[in-house]
């Protein structure tokens, strides 16, 4: 993630500068735009390793027993019916692609650039299964607690 966001940054800043220069890149907002997406998906997929992406674990937290243990495995399984169905779509994407490339560098495959999708959305299943232990977890050893 440091060396995406270092990237981009870089990609900005030289961008900007060439600007102000008065010879603008001709891959710059392309590049950017790409570098930006990638930084989104696999960032996702971190946070979602580190079970810190955007839920709502109250419900989960308050029930006990199996209707706990239900309630995390049906959302569970629809985040990663989800990104079954993400993936799926980003492998059709990246085929359709195949064979072209960037408009600003042609030497670049656009199918590299569309990957982010198919693969940050399959990093995104493997840390939802890896986190599955700790969301069964959460909030189970608080039996006492109003």
């Amino acid at each position: 993630m440091l060396v995406l966001l270092a990237a981009l940054a870089v990609a900005v800043v030289v961008g900007v500068g060439f600007r102000k220069a008065g010879a603008s890149l001709v891959w710059y907002d392309e590049v950017a735009s790409i570098l930006l997406a990638w930084l989104t998906y696999y960032g996702a997929a971190l946070a979602a390793l580190r079970r810190a992406h955007i839920g709502v674990p109250t419900l989960a937290q308050r029930l006990r027993g199996r209707a706990r243990l239900a309630v995390v495995l049906v959302a569970e399984s629809a985040v990663i019916a989800f990104f079954a169905a993400v993936a799926w779509a980003g492998w059709q994407v990246v085929r359709v692609l195949e064979g072209t490339s960037l408009v600003s560098l042609p030497s670049v495959p656009a199918a590299l650039a569309q990957s982010v999708i198919p693969i940050g959305a399959v990093l995104f299943i493997v840390a939802q299964l890896l986190g599955l232990k700790d969301a069964l977890a959460e909030g189970a050893g608080r039996e006492g607690e109003p």
